[in-house]
């Protein structure tokens, strides 16, 4: 990794992705900061010397291709992808129809993938990188309501873990970042989220209290996107990644009562388990 390096940060027009790019730019870093709308891009980030805005529609391939070239011809290299840019299909799994539920692993996963995809053959001939990648508490453990998105997440959580081992031979680090509840627009409606397009009487109450949970909550999540932003430059200055990064005291906590939980359900039937095996 070189002093000053290259970050390549989507979803950077709102949100989280703000907070990052700024918190690069404010280290020294240069910045190709991208979202569907490059105008609203560097609007949100504040024009700077070393900020790039590029359009970018992540589930695009081709598009996420033009967009490294186009940070290429503008900074020379690639040294950090953050790979922040999603949204949330929120309902639950009855109520989200296929192509909602498709939709959502297109954007938070198939996405990253894609622009993953773009970056590493400039990583590799570099010998050197690193791929941050923002999942979420979710992809840890997952809840009623959010079915769609905990399993795009989970599927992310997977794929980092597999690209971390995979990329080590070229000196490229893989990271996730899990955030708990942090101030961002993830739960409004219309903006980052997506309610469930189908009614079923059901699930109707539950759907109401949900979505009004969610309303209440807005606003008042405990964590401070500036922070996090700020906390990610932190651990890329820093060397080494660690492969996970658990990015709140909600999300702390969250996390380790499912570990718990684990390993109780390990424990109930450990002898069942240990029994599946050929008899020798």
């Amino acid at each position: 990794m070189v002093e000053k390096n290259v970050w390549f940060i989507t979803g950077a027009g709102r949100g989280l992705g703000i907070d990052i790019a700024q918190a690069a730019l404010a280290a020294g870093h240069k910045v190709v900061a991208t979202g569907r709308d490059a105008a609203k891009v560097e609007t949100a980030v504040r024009a700077h010397e070393n900020l790039l805005a590029v359009a970018l529609d992540i589930t695009d391939q081709q598009a996420a291709e033009e967009a490294v070239e186009k940070a290429i011809a503008r900074f020379g290299r690639i040294d950090v992808l953050v790979n922040n840019a999603g949204n949330f299909y929120a309902g639950f799994f009855e109520t989200i129809t296929d192509a909602q539920f498709r939709a959502q692993m297109d954007t938070n996963f198939f996405g990253p993938l894609n622009v993953t995809r773009a970056v590493l053959p400039v990583l590799r001939k570099q010998k050197s990188g690193q791929v941050i990648t923002v999942t979420s508490t979710a992809g840890f453990v997952g809840g009623a309501f959010q079915s769609a998105y905990a399993a795009s997440k989970f599927a992310l959580e997977g794929w980092v873990e597999s690209l971390a081992q995979e990329l080590g031979q070229f000196n490229i680090e893989s990271m996730a970042v899990e955030p708990g509840f942090f101030r961002t627009e993830l739960l409004v409606a219309g903006s980052s989220t997506i309610a469930a397009e189908l009614d079923i009487e059901d699930y109707a109450e539950a759907t109401a209290q949900t979505l009004a949970a969610f309303e209440g909550m807005n606003g008042t999540q405990p964590g401070d996107p500036a922070k996090l932003g700020q906390a990610i430059v932190t651990l890329s200055d820093g060397g080494t990644l660690p492969l996970r990064f658990i990015a709140g005291a909600d999300a702390a906590q969250m996390i380790e009562q499912k570990q718990a939980a684990v390993q109780q359900q390990i424990e109930a039937n450990r002898e069942l388990s240990a029994a599946l095996s050929y008899d020798s």
